[in-house]
């Protein structure tokens, strides 16, 4: 037993994340490309997807951004086929990072819809294609699941144009420049103070990030921003963090950022090397925002696997968690029915939905700064609004693992740990998806405590599956 790493907590959510259809999973459709996510799925996709986005709209376009790794250009060529194929036009905007293309999808009025190229943290021999409907939302798992339908039903019944019909390619010439002038004047804000190292993940933001934080004044020291369609991720970005903590303390800077491959997401770290996670993100950014009563309710939307420290930080200054599964967009889905202004994920999905549709690194990043500079505090004295519960986790090998769920003594060992911690603490059972492994994850304020817990639901675990 033993207190879980940023890493290994990133494993245990991924392994409990929800699955949709065939398909399409918690973020678009991910696979291994020119495997599970080939040329010839792409090109389906294409087509199923442009004509149920923008059926009824006449001569459509759509645009297509990706990030840098190896399998775009190849992925990127067969959705173009497919969307050409039924008459639609594209707007390629090439290496963009995923907000990018959501702003752009909105922004642009001669775009009806926009799909974004990439497996954002996942190695570079995966892709993934994710859709954005004209207003720069991800698309609803209803909607999904009619594209899927399109494509198992053998894309019979759709528009097969010929001659000047068939859909024509354009390329959108300096396509981050709107974006970059749209967040420095949501900034609006002096950063010539501070010292930032930023790692791009050799991915997306390369040339977006440095460039902003350049021009809003700060020094910059860029790691990892030199991508050659195969470094993307790798030992690099948010979930390699180990070498941006080490140039933080040794350039002696304010902050450190690490962004992902698609740079939809965000973690920091502080002057003394620490880390700063979405949820400390949010502590930070939300109590600002009640400070400066610019919160709607004074609430801040999570997912179920937001550590409970943060739900401790906002009620000490009369703010609101509401929490929703897992995925950044269920936390979005939220957001618009309710009107909050602010959520996201602990692994750094950010989302401030008065400046983009979706969860936006870049954006993130800026704002953590802004925080910085206007309380003026340091990231690692910011980063005391929140004392994180520590986290335990335990590994039973089992013989039986699909059993967990439905045997009665295993729940009823579960129910009772749930009650003995009551608002102070939680408890996460997840069946990994890659061994005959249960893990027991025990949440609470007391760790001498949680490792009796988790041991109780163990033990009772190894006995009744083995």
């Amino acid at each position: 037993m033993y207190e879980l790493t940023y890493n290994e907590m990133s494993v245990f959510y991924k392994e409990g994340s929800e699955i949709m259809g065939e398909l399409f999973g918690t973020d678009g459709v991910r696979g291994l490309a020119n495997k599970d996510l080939t040329p010839e799925l792409a090109y389906k996709l294409g087509k199923a997807g442009a004509y149920r986005l923008v059926e009824g709209v006449e001569r459509p376009t759509i645009l297509i951004g990706k990030d840098t790794r190896i399998s775009g250009d190849m992925l990127e060529a067969a959705l173009i086929a497919g969307i050409n194929s039924i008459g639609a036009d594209i707007l390629k905007v090439g290496v963009v990072p995923t907000p990018v293309v959501a702003y752009l999808t909105r922004e642009l009025e001669e775009v009806d819809a926009g799909i974004m190229i990439s497996a954002s943290h996942n190695p570079v021999p995966d892709n993934g294609i994710k859709f954005f409907d004209g207003d720069g939302f991800k698309l609803s798992d209803e909607v999904e699941d009619e594209i899927e339908e399109i494509i198992f039903a053998g894309l019979k019944d759709l528009p097969q144009p010929t001659g000047a019909g068939v859909g024509r390619v354009k390329e959108l010439n300096e396509p981050l420049e709107s974006y970059l002038e749209f967040a420095k004047e949501v900034v609006a804000t002096d950063f010539s103070t501070l010292k930032v190292v930023i790692d791009t993940a050799n991915g997306a933001a390369s040339a977006l990030a440095p460039r902003i934080l350049k021009e809003l004044g700060a020094k910059v020291i860029a790691l990892n921003n030199s991508p050659d369609g195969t470094n993307i991720n790798v030992d690099c970005g948010s979930t390699h963090p180990e070498g941006l903590q080490k140039a933080v303390k040794e350039h002696q800077a304010d902050i450190g950022i690490a962004n992902d491959g698609d740079a939809d997401r965000m973690i920091a770290v502080d002057e003394k090397g620490n880390l700063v996670d979405g949820d400390l993100v949010m502590a930070i950014c939300g109590r600002h925002l009640i400070k400066e009563k610019k919160l709607p309710k004074e609430t801040v939307v999570a997912t179920r696997y937001s550590n409970l420290g943060l739900q401790e930080s906002l009620t000490e200054v009369g703010g609101e968690i509401v929490t929703t599964k897992n995925g950044d967009r269920y936390v979005l889905a939220e957001m618009l029915e309710q009107g909050y202004k602010l959520g996201g994920e602990k692994s750094g999905h950010i989302i401030f939905l008065d400046y983009n549709t979706t969860g936006d690194g870049v954006m993130t990043a800026l704002q953590l700064i802004k925080v910085m500079v206007e309380e003026q505090k340091s990231l690692s004295e910011l980063a005391k609004v929140m004392r994180p519960f520590p986290q335990l986790l335990v590994n039973v090998k089992v013989k039986k693992k699909e059993e967990w769920k439905t045997n009665q003594e295993i729940q009823n060992a579960i129910k009772e740990v749930e009650t003995e911690l009551g608002n102070d603490g939680r408890v996460f059972v997840r069946a990994s998806g890659t061994e005959p492994v249960i893990r027991v994850m025990v949440e609470g304020k007391e760790k001498a405590q949680l490792e009796e817990l988790a041991n109780e639901i163990a033990s009772v675990i190894k006995k009744e599956l083995n």
